[in-house]
């Protein structure tokens, strides 16, 4: 598969005391080559040749929408201020706010 990158149990102590973590030795050295095999592999997807690929912005395929986006007005004036506790038939009446 890759080839293994070595990192340093200090290395990885290090970047725990930067991430604010307490790692035990056994997990320094359990991650160090755990990030040397993920290096490893990022230098096999940097040797992949993408020169005639075209960028892919989202790996889901958006459809259209269905339908042309138009301002409608669904609502009559009537039955918005039919839930209205006071109204005068055109606008909602609220008390003054001085």
């Amino acid at each position: 598969m890759a080839e293994n990158k070595t990192i340093s149990p200090e290395a990885v102590a290090h970047m725990a005391a930067l991430s604010r973590l307490s790692v035990s030795e056994e997990e320094q050295a359990l991650f160090a080559r755990q990030f040397g095999d993920i290096l490893g592999y990022m230098d096999v997807l940097a040797r992949v040749d993408t020169e005639n690929v075209e960028p892919l912005y989202s790996p889901a395929q958006h459809a259209a929408p269905g339908r042309e986006d138009q301002a409608v007005n669904r609502r009559i004036r009537r039955e918005v201020l039919a839930n209205a506790p006071e109204q005068d038939g055109e606008y909602f009446i609220v008390p003054r706010i001085v």
